[in-house]
């Protein structure tokens, strides 16, 4: 999928987009390839405020440079597109959750970290501290499920093409607020 694509795919199933700078050509690519892609995983971003929350999602730390994603799903529901390609989101994780991804099959437990995401994944960071109490707005939810599902609907896969980061890489808990059951759940009904 294209960048221009991607783009199309999210406003087609509704979502109001943010183009941030060069979000187009603003990826990590020349540390490794991106893709094939298998799916598309979602994060907590452990931060508040959502212009602080999309400039590390986009920029990066001087441990993690950015991208550290392609879209950021803010609080209020909006998606805020800040880099397409390879992005520092995934990490290493488990080879036999790829291949149940690729199978579209239910998910073996992550026991090892042997396997590059980031070449695999489109990444979805959302805004929240991911504490268990931070509330998960309802136009977030929504834009979270319509931003899989378009995703989803574009390479003809299903639901189970979606995880968390705490399903692919032992140790992770995000997204916390909210179960991968219950967005599946969504995304599933989304498609149909």
């Amino acid at each position: 999928m294209s960048a221009s694509s991607f783009l199309k795919a999210l406003k087609a199933e509704g979502l109001t987009v943010v183009e941030v700078g060069d979000w187009r050509d603003h990826n990590r690519n020349h540390k490794g390839p991106w893709g094939p892609v298998h799916g598309v995983m979602i994060h907590h971003t452990v931060t508040r405020g959502s212009a602080r929350t999309v400039d590390i999602c986009r920029t990066g730390h001087e441990s993690l440079p950015g991208p550290l994603c392609h879209g950021v799903v803010t609080k209020d529901g909006k998606v805020h597109l800040v880099g397409y390609g390879r992005a520092n989101h995934a990490g290493l994780g488990d080879d036999d959750v790829l291949r149940a991804v690729i199978a579209e099959k239910a998910l073996p437990r992550d026991n090892e970290a042997n396997t590059d995401g980031n070449r695999h994944f489109y990444g979805f960071e959302c805004e929240n501290l991911g504490d268990g109490d931070d509330p998960w707005p309802a136009a977030q939810l929504e834009a979270v499920e319509r931003a899989a599902a378009a995703v989803c609907r574009h390479h003809g896969w299903n639901e189970r093409s979606v995880i968390g980061h705490l399903e692919w890489q032992p140790g992770k808990v995000d997204p916390r607020g909210f179960t991968m059951a219950s967005m599946r759940e969504r995304i599933r009904d989304r498609l149909k």
